[in-house]
């Protein structure tokens, strides 16, 4: 699935309100890019911005070390999400999303880069104060869809190969050195060109935990390559989706789901957890 809202949704959205808000899931090298070369293609829709979230535990996990100075490490995965969002040329804001825990020196320190980058930057502390933390990350929203116009564009144009767009994707969202293809995968392209479903775009099935297709790559990785084991056809939606690396094409779930956490009281009538 592409991992966003779906377009009746969206355009029932839009009609009644005066802005609609779609959560791309996970980073930009997956729900976004599906988002804009997928959703806003087939349903000729142009983004007015991005909000672009980010936590100090994601940054502190990517840097690989449980302090200030993983948050800094950390720092370079949120670069490389940045610089894919300028991709499709579209005004985006950093909105930290802020934990119990998070210490302000931490914040600090992202909210500098962000200055640094000349980036508008916001925390949303929505997770305890409910609206009233989001009031100043949608205050800022507002002024850069007034301030700043969009000059949207698609990463790539559904008449390339499908190898050339798959490849497209993946230098320029992973940062990947080159793409291989297994026997299946390039029997797959070889059935989807004969069945002239070659213009189809692409929705990449990888690792929401990497850049990489390799989840243990943390960071920004470098000098990798990504693999493409098959091809699956959504004919019916209207793209392929290449599947890379060791995913699967379940749901996106935590290591520890909530529903482990969940148990009844003793006389049977209380969920809780």
């Amino acid at each position: 699935a592409h991992g966003a809202s779906s377009l009746i949704s969206t355009k029932l959205g839009l009609k009644l309100a005066d802005y609609f808000v779609t959560e791309a899931g996970f980073g930009t090298d997956l729900g976004a890019e599906k988002f804009f070369n997928i959703v806003c293609r087939i349903g000729n829709l142009r983004p007015d911005a991005v909000v672009l979230v980010v936590s100090i535990r994601a940054l502190k996990r990517h840097g690989g070390r449980d302090d200030l100075e993983g948050v800094k490490k950390g720092l370079a995965n949120l670069e490389k999400h940045m610089e894919n969002i300028s991709e499709f040329g579209v005004p985006f804001i950093v909105a930290l999303n802020r934990f119990e825990g998070d210490r302000d020196e931490e914040i600090a320190v992202v909210e500098k880069f962000c200055e640094e980058k000349n980036v508008p930057f916001a925390v949303a502390d929505v997770y305890h104060e409910g609206g009233e933390g989001g009031i100043e990350l949608a205050g800022k929203l507002i002024d850069l869809i007034h301030n700043r116009k969009p000059n949207f564009r698609f990463l790539y144009d559904l008449d390339l190969p499908i190898k050339e767009k798959i490849e497209t994707v993946a230098r320029k969202m992973y940062g990947a050195d080159r793409v291989v293809y297994t026997v299946t995968a390039e029997q797959d392209i070889k059935l989807a060109e004969k069945l002239e479903l070659d213009s189809l775009p692409i929705c990449m099935a990888k690792t929401q935990y990497s850049l990489s297709d390799d989840p243990s790559l943390l960071g920004r990785p470098r000098g990798f390559k990504i693999t493409i084991r098959e091809i699956k056809f959504s004919a019916g939606a209207g793209f392929l989706v290449p599947l890379s690396g060791r995913i699967t094409t379940m749901p996106g779930l935590p290591k520890t789901p909530q529903a482990e956490r969940m148990d009844l009281t003793e006389d049977g009538e209380v969920i809780f957890g």
